[in-house]
């Protein structure tokens, strides 16, 4: 069970009470708060506030995320918004943050989440009145090692092409700008102007106050303690003080957002982990300092430290062995009355931290400490929030797991906003997608994933990281075991699936490194064998959706932007939203009459699924849509020799003639029954089969045997995504999403805009064809040394900021580094010039005629326009 830290908490409420008289700090509040008609007056009774009957949105949690929504809702112009909090605002995790608000992040998509935050808390006082509390005397991610000096150009180019403010710094100007700092060890900075921290309750009482100004109801005590589904697709919403009605309702509930979830059945992956953080008293050199100290982060040693008043404020992210879970919570909820307590704090568990902190900021081993607070933050398995509708759950809405809660707040809340507003996501946050979860993360995943996140918080960011805890999961498909002993393993939503594959002689094992690394050379093999031979890919973690019924056919006219397949036949389509971005690319393939099997990539299985069910239910269609993900098993076969080796276990006929390309047909393998559609992302001769999963290693292994004598052999990933750039294949996530419309992704062939179906976001296609484009999606070579693009790089031209790139490779046919970037239109000429930023140096690169190497079906046509024969 928790335990509460009574005298921690009157020391933090003691201290805070100080802070506040300053008009700085953290600020924590000494009396409950009961919400009348809008109006805060202090009291514990029991809420008075006239009840509303129904509302257009009720959000579930009074922290600064779901208060946040709140405000953007309402400043959108939404009526009857309401907010609904157990006890009061802030109670939770927000009250006793540390308040850092930072413009970097690791990832792209969520750099929009924080730079809208710091600028929506830039000018919150005077919108609402409100203080904040809000500071910005910058930040410094601190690098004591060459791989963090790697690091941080690594994010650097990452983030020229974003309008964040972050330079790369060195040792002297850190120093100048911290001179309490002891620089011994320092090699280098990333120095983020702007960063600081704020007052979470000051910043949560002004979201508030904006949230009531633009007419939205904030009502407490209000407990949650059902929800009920409607039949037209709204909730009911029970509390001690009534029932709403609403059209949806938003889970923002912090740690209390699993017992939110069993209402209705979900299990949500968030798990609470004890975070402390240390206060010290005044610091003479601290006081006697004319302007505040940037935060900084020591990567090596795992804190943040910043400026207290006149003391200094510093947490660290212990190692997976010694941080604490509070996982009783996981399993037995959240014990009763539990609001604004703390845990007892434990100052031994984090002495390796402070002995870190003593050494890079001097003046500590003199400080006393005057406060340690050890409260729950909660955690999703990846450390990312959970952020959007959720699949198979009509109008349910999360936003949960934030382990940075006030940083995130603003730029959630206006990106969930703008969803609920306009229908569709703003921009492209897949990576919070709630629907990256599922059934496969139980407790043992959700823990082990927890522990490893939080001790994962400052290790080095590699690129193609993986992670290992919690794994594998129950996602292996039927030829795992036999793959794993000599395969590199990758992680898609819950399945194990091969990057790349060991010989005797290969140097082994995962060894991440912002270069050229131990794959390299194993991958150029892997590609040679596909060209030359025939491969065997394990694809079973693709997303798979049977659809069927009366209405199938009109279904997906209305979903896609292509035709619909005849029976017997695949295609390439696209799912688009109303503004004419690329929500999804799915092969479609009609295996009967009305009856059509879709794949879509691992990573956007529930993703796309949620979207198809939305539509075939707002629009009353008479179809049957069924996940079969983990019922099927897929093997991709590839490579010259494929259909010689195919032809050896079947009667069906697999030549050209008979099979053609974008084909389905019903065959036979080693007494296996399956479907084969000819189709091959490396784009090369070959062909998906897919069968029952338990029948997935039969057919392999009948694969390999008959295989022997073409050099048939396994190949990975890493491989596939080099084999498909060098054939300019586009990749969903990467050259197209909700950030881009298909016409600039070089997407025109597989756009019916003449097609008779209105399909979702035909209007705003063709009028953004009507204005012309701006920018398009440019084919780029290059030679680099000993480093290859791998996406979202920085590109120059005259020492200015022009595009980015979207993925990378290298290309093993053609000896040269390859990637696909953004340009403007103006620079998209054939033989044009840029420079793209790798590690902080930039390399030449040509625009040039796609694709690099023709796929096969082409080959194969120009043969047979040549009067060439073909097999």
């Amino acid at each position: 069970k928790a335990t509460y830290n009574a005298t921690c908490l009157s020391h933090l409420l003691v201290h805070s009470s100080r802070v506040a008289a300053s008009g700085s700090g953290i600020q924590i509040p000494n009396s409950e708060l009961i919400i009348i008609d809008g109006v805060g007056q202090s009291g514990t009774s029991m809420l008075e506030k006239r009840w509303k009957d129904t509302a257009d949105t009720v959000v579930i949690g009074g922290g600064c995320v779901g208060v946040s929504l709140v405000y953007h809702l309402a400043k959108a112009g939404v009526k009857d918004v309401v907010l609904l909090e157990k006890s009061e605002l802030t109670a939770g995790s927000t009250w006793h943050a540390a308040g850092l608000t930072t413009y970097y992040h690791p990832g792209i998509n969520m750099k929009k989440i924080h730079y809208y935050s710091i600028k929506l808390y830039e000018k919150l006082e005077k919108e609402t009145g409100q203080a904040v509390g809000f500071h910005q005397p910058g930040s410094i991610r601190i690098a004591s090692t060459p791989v963090r000096v790697d690091e941080l150009k690594y994010q650097m180019t990452r983030t020229h092409w974003h309008p964040t403010p972050q330079f790369l710094i060195e040792p002297e100007k850190i120093q100048e700008l911290f001179p309490l700092l002891n620089i011994n060890k320092v090699l280098a900075g990333l120095y983020n102007p702007g960063d600081g921290h704020i007052d979470p309750y000051s910043l949560t009482m002004a979201l508030a106050a904006g949230a009531r100004m633009y007419g939205a109801e904030i009502y407490n005590p209000a407990p949650v303690t059902g929800l009920t589904p409607t039949s037209n697709g709204k909730w009911d919403v029970q509390t001690p003080q009534g029932t709403l009605r609403a059209n949806r309702i938003v889970n923002a509930a912090g740690f209390w957002a699993r017992e939110v979830g069993k209402l209705i059945g979900l299990e949500h992956p968030t798990i609470p982990v004890h975070h402390q953080y240390v206060v010290t008293a005044t610091v003479p050199e601290v006081k006697a300092l004319k302007t505040e100290l940037p935060v900084i982060r020591d990567l090596e040693g795992s804190y943040y430290l910043r400026q207290e008043r006149d003391g200094l404020l510093f947490g660290p992210y212990e190692k997976e062995h010694k941080m604490v879970l509070q996982d009783s919570w996981f399993r037995d909820g959240v014990p009763p009355g539990f609001g604004k307590e703390l845990f007892e704090s434990d100052l031994d568990r984090i002495m390796e931290h402070v002995e870190c902190a003593m050494e890079m900021v001097p003046v500590l081993k003199n400080a006393d400490i005057i406060n340690i607070v050890s409260g729950p933050i909660t955690y999703s398995p990846d450390l990312l929030p959970m952020v959007g509708p959720h699949q198979d759950v009509r109008n349910y809405w999360t936003a949960i797991g934030f382990g940075y809660g006030i940083i995130h707040a603003g730029g959630v809340g206006k990106f969930l906003s703008d969803w609920i507003v306009n229908e569709e996501p703003p921009y492209d946050l897949i990576e919070c997608d709630p629907n990256r979860y599922s059934k496969w993360t139980n407790e043992a995943y959700v823990c082990a994933k927890a522990r490893e996140s939080y001790g994962f918080n400052n290790v080095v960011g590699y690129p193609k990281e993986e992670r290992f805890a919690g794994r594998p999961t129950h996602r292996v498909s039927g030829i795992y075991h036999l793959l794993k002993p000599r395969a590199s393993m990758g992680f898609h939503t819950g399945w194990e699936q091969p990057h790349w594959f060991y010989k005797p002689g290969d140097d082994v094992g995962y060894k991440p490194s912002f270069r050229r690394t131990n794959w390299f050379e194993p991958v150029g093999r892997e590609c040679r064998l596909v060209m030359e031979k025939v491969g065997v890919i394990d694809l079973t973690p693709f997303g798979k959706f049977m659809v069927q019924g009366k209405d199938s056919v009109k279904l997906l006219d209305r979903l896609f932007a292509n035709v619909v397949p005849k029976r017997g036949t695949t295609n390439i389509s696209h799912m688009l939203t109303l503004t004419g971005k690329v929500y999804a690319e799915v092969t479609v393939t009609q295996l009967a009459e009305g009856g059509f099997l879709l794949i879509t990539g691992s990573g956007s299985e529930l993703h796309d699924l949620r979207w198809i069910e939305k539509e075939a239910i707002e629009g009353n269609y008479d179809v049957e849509v069924t996940n079969v993900t983990e019922d099927v098993g897929v093997l991709g076969v590839a490579g010259p020799r494929s259909r010689v080796v195919l032809q050896k276990l079947t009667d069906q006929d697999m030549s050209d003639s008979s099979f053609k390309f974008l084909h389905c047909k019903s065959i036979q393998v080693a007494g296996v029954p399956l479907r084969a559609i000819r189709i091959s992302y490396t784009g090369e001769l070959g062909w998906e089969l897919y069968m029952g999963s338990k029948h997935t290693a039969t057919v392999y292994q009948a694969l390999m045997k008959a295989g022997q004598e073409d050099g048939i052999d396994d190949f990975g990933t890493y491989a596939m995504s080099s084999l498909r750039l060098e054939k300019g294949f586009r990749g969903w996530g990467a050259e197209m999403n909700c950030d881009t419309n298909p016409l600039e992704a070089g997407l025109d062939y597989f756009i019916k805009l003449n097609k008779p179906a209105d399909f979702i976001g035909k209007k705003a296609l063709q009028q953004i064809k009507a204005q012309g484009l701006k920018r398009k999606l440019a084919y780029l070579t290059m030679q680099t040394d000993e480093v290859d693009p791998e996406g979202n790089e920085t590109i120059w031209f005259n020492n200015k900021v022009v595009g980015n790139t979207t993925s990378g490779a290298y290309s093993y046919n053609t000896q040269q580094s390859l990637a696909f970037g953004y340009l403007p239109i103006e620079l998209c000429t054939l033989g044009q010039q840029v420079e793209v930023e790798l590690l902080g140096k930039k390399y030449t690169a040509t625009v040039t005629q796609e694709p690099l190497v023709l796929t096969e079906p082409t080959r194969t046509r120009l043969q047979k326009k040549a009067g060439g024969k073909t097999p």
